[in-house]
């Protein structure tokens, strides 16, 4: 549980006036209490208040599990045969009164959950939480490091794994179900997304999925994985050649690199998250193959694998130390070639240093 950021939000709930925050994005949740859950359809809540102890509201076969994750305060269940406004509605009247403003999630509240919360409460909801909870997130720990780190460790792990089970005629499926199989067999329990393993032509998709299509001589084969681990995400992508590749596939790939390596050199406090994204993009554009690279740079990470901040052309935020994020330039080009190359970075006082540490050099798979 995360008892300083809470009373961070709590500032500004107070700058802002509001009674009573609801925070509903399961990744935020985990942020602030340290209880990780995927609710499904099932709603799952946070709700702090300006001035008495907050409580979780969960489905009532998730309740021992949040009481036991280090959550503090009171967890309150429902169950499916429930009305989970109802609940709510009883249990915030009941601790806090009847709050006047209500701050909520803008981009992670459904329309119907919306109007639901306006059947019980004639509150003020204009005021959205999200922009805070960005800026909370933004800034990680050393301790949030270190574990981003652990988790990244893993993503290391999965890569080589990966790499092991490439061969003549492999499918891309059984590929990524080597790597997921053999990673809960060491205690991994989950992805922090889909793991892709793309080859050939499939490459050139940069979010295709997996199939029956079966690794070929001079395929370049992408990996791009992560884990959760205590709670943190990694996310890596690295791809690879079975056999000699062409000098066609030689020089995408370089260039890849050329763009990721230069990403990487330019990170420092300072610069800008635009500035970063067109360094990158610099080195693909100037070799002819800027419509190729159809993506931004990167994304935040942390309890969830797509964080705040975006890398992305226009975006001034200034880049500080502690902000962890990806650079994952690529070039697709399709029914010839894919290739990306992606490390998360931790910001320091005078560059960065990456999560994971498998070689980006090409390698050759025999």
């Amino acid at each position: 549980m995360n008892q300083t950021k809470i009373q961070e939000l709590r500032q500004w709930m107070s700058e802002q006036q509001s009674d009573l925050a609801y925070i509903s994005d399961p990744g935020h949740i985990a942020y602030f209490s340290g209880y990780s859950s995927d609710p499904h359809e099932r709603v799952l809540a946070l709700f702090v208040p300006l001035n008495k102890d907050p409580f979780l509201f969960t489905p009532a076969l998730e309740v021992e599990d949040a009481q036991n994750s280090g959550w503090a305060f009171d967890v309150v269940g429902y169950l499916d045969s429930e009305d989970p406004w109802k609940k709510i509605a009883h249990e915030i009247t009941t601790r806090y009164g009847n709050p006047q403003k209500i701050s909520l999630e803008k981009n992670a509240l459904t329309v119907d959950r919306f109007e639901k919360l306006r059947e019980y409460f004639s509150a003020d909801f204009s005021t959205d939480v999200t922009p805070v909870i960005q800026r909370l997130q933004l800034i990680k720990t050393k301790n949030e490091i270190n574990t981003l780190l652990e988790a990244g460790n893993w993503a290391d792990v999965a890569f080589e794994i990966g790499f092991g089970a490439v061969k003549e005629g492999a499918k891309e499926q059984e590929i990524v179900a080597e790597i997921e199989y053999q990673l809960k067999r060491r205690g991994v329990s989950s992805m922090s997304f889909d793991t892709l393993v793309l080859t050939g032509d499939n490459a050139a998709s940069p979010h295709g999925n997996p199939g029956s299509t079966a690794v070929q001589a001079h395929d370049l084969v992408l990996f791009d994985l992560g884990v959760i681990w205590k709670g943190y995400c990694s996310d890596a992508t690295r791809t690879v050649a079975f056999k000699e590749p062409t000098a066609f596939q030689k020089e995408i790939y370089q260039l890849v690199l050329d763009a990721q390596l230069a990403a990487t050199a330019a990170v420092k406090p300072g610069i800008t998250a635009g500035e970063l994204d067109a360094v990158a993009r610099k080195v693909i554009e100037d070799a002819g193959y800027g419509e190729y690279f159809n993506h931004r740079l990167g994304h935040g990470i942390g309890t969830t694998v797509h964080e705040y901040p975006s890398l992305v052309e226009g975006n001034d935020l200034v880049i500080e130390e502690g902000m962890c994020f990806s650079l994952e330039p690529g070039i697709y080009i399709p029914n010839k070639v894919g290739v990306r190359i992606e490390d998360c970075v931790y910001v320091t006082k005078d560059g960065c240093q990456p999560f994971t540490t498998t070689s980006k050099e090409l390698t050759i798979i025999e």
